[in-house]
């Protein structure tokens, strides 16, 4: 299965974590999408920074 990520909001003022977790999801601007594998570590990445993006499943 797949799944689209939007970032929706940016990076000022975040953790170091959760820039670290946009930045393994592919994601590096305001309005950038990625179309990923639905693997555990993407959803981890994912829970990290579910404020920040908007995520769609594909079929």
């Amino acid at each position: 299965m797949k799944i689209k990520v939007k970032l929706v909001r940016g990076f000022a003022g975040k953790t170091e974590k959760q820039k670290q977790a946009l930045k393994s999801l592919g994601l590096k601007k305001i309005n950038d999408e990625r179309i990923l594998d639905k693997t555990p570590a993407v959803c981890g990445n994912l829970e990290i920074v579910k404020h920040l993006v908007k995520v769609e499943e594909i079929q």
